[in-house]
């Protein structure tokens, strides 16, 4: 076949060049443009099959960001419904904005005690929604200026999470925790300076409603001349999260006013479900500014967990404790097995520490302790399961090294 007659067909299909619409040669090859279609759409096939279609009007549902922390949190409802709601709308503002609207961003404050389940609430949503994700420590937080963490290190932070992606860390999620710590110490304004109270709050202001953080390009502190990346915190969600010890009283005097005397009424003041009922009003009394109040729209309580929700940390959620220590210890061939009188007994001794889920862990491990450290002799000695009962939580044993 000459060159001549070979550049006048397809060197793919065979087609003539004048039965197709182009045909594109080169020195001694030819292509149609049949078969460059035919390409296109097997890539095409080839990156849709590879990339699972992400539809942001499911993921971005209230209801099925619920269902997934369901999944793995116990309890709290209502925190979850309205969390779930505030995420969606702060996403969708994101993701879908408005040609004609500016749509404000409402950043969350979580309130409930310690070991109720703040900060696991944060990490749940930011995981779920593949967004970079940092805790920041309130108390370290003080003014530019001052021996400390400046309130621009949590965007530091948050890049750093991002792998140094400007634009990833400008969609993320910082959760300031402990944001009580930072309430100024009286209702009336302070003169003097307040390094890690109110001047942290106004410092905090700008960056919580959105402004540009110049961050070090090598992370550590600002230095004159040095490399600056800016960063947008107009998108990145904020979530305060706080015990507020001493909260409940001021909502009960504002509720049910205060009264002295024999004749005065005596009010349950330790009831959870009364932290639901906060308004800006007691936050300010509380001694956070109302400014800063302002810019945190959306207020969730999260209540102490009961018996049977905590049983249920334990057992049921995704990751739960028992699980862990039940992988951990069959990789030396052990079977561990609770009783439920056990698991009762632990549910118990964490209510009355008064530590939350987070204190489930410090029970377990203190009962599992001595079996844990002495698994080369169970081995030896062919001790193949394990099951630990209620006497076993009441008095562990103690490891005798």
């Amino acid at each position: 076949m000459t060159t001549e007659l070979k550049l006048s067909h397809c060197s793919f299909c065979g087609s003539h060049k004048d039965k197709v619409k182009k045909l594109i040669v080169s020195e001694d090859v030819a292509i149609c443009s049949d078969c460059i279609d035919l390409c296109n759409q097997l890539m095409i096939d080839d990156i849709t099959e590879k990339m699972p279609e992400i539809k942001s009007e499911y993921q971005y549902d209230p209801i099925t960001i619920k269902e997934y922390l369901d999944e793995h949190i116990i309890g709290q409802k209502n925190a979850k419904v309205v969390l779930s709601v505030a995420i969606a709308n702060h996403y969708k503002r994101i993701r879908s904005p408005s040609p004609n609207l500016e749509i404000q961003k409402g950043n969350v404050l979580l309130i409930g005690p310690t070991g109720s389940g703040k900060t696991l609430f944060a990490k749940t949503v930011a995981k779920y929604l593949k967004v970079p994700f940092v805790v920041a420590d309130a108390t370290s937080l003080t003014e530019a200026g001052y021996v400390g963490d400046d309130v621009e290190s949590m965007i530091s932070m948050l890049l750093n999470s991002a792998g140094g992606d400007v634009k990833l860390a400008e969609q993320g999620i910082v959760f300031i925790d402990e944001i009580d710590k930072i309430a100024r110490k009286s209702e009336s304004t302070s003169i003097t300076r307040d390094v890690s109270g109110e001047g942290v709050q106004q410092a905090l202001l700008k960056m919580v409603e959105g402004t540009i953080c110049r961050i070090p390009a090598g992370g550590g502190r600002k230095a004159p001349n040095g490399d600056m990346i800016e960063v947008n915190t107009k998108n990145i969600l904020f979530i305060g999260g706080g015990a507020f010890v001493g909260l409940k009283e001021i909502i009960n005097n504002r509720l049910n006013g205060t009264s002295i005397g024999f004749s005065a009424d005596i009010k349950d003041k330790q009831k959870e479900s009364e932290l639901h009922l906060v308004s800006p009003d007691d936050l300010t009394s509380f001694g956070m500014i109302p400014e800063f109040i302002g810019r945190f729209t959306t207020t969730v309580s999260v209540a102490n967990l009961t018996k049977d929700e905590l049983i249920k940390v334990l057992t049921s959620v995704k990751n739960n404790y028992i699980d862990q220590y039940k992988y951990l210890l069959s990789i030396d061939g052990i079977e561990l097995n609770f009783t439920n009188d056990a698991l009762g007994q632990l549910a118990e001794n964490t209510l009355k520490l008064n530590t939350g889920a987070r204190g489930l862990h410090t029970e377990i491990e203190k009962v599992l302790m001595h079996h844990m450290y002495n698994t080369k002799q169970y081995r030896s000695d062919k001790i193949t399961a394990l099951e630990i009962t209620q006497e076993q939580v009441l008095e562990p044993k103690v490891v005798n090294g």
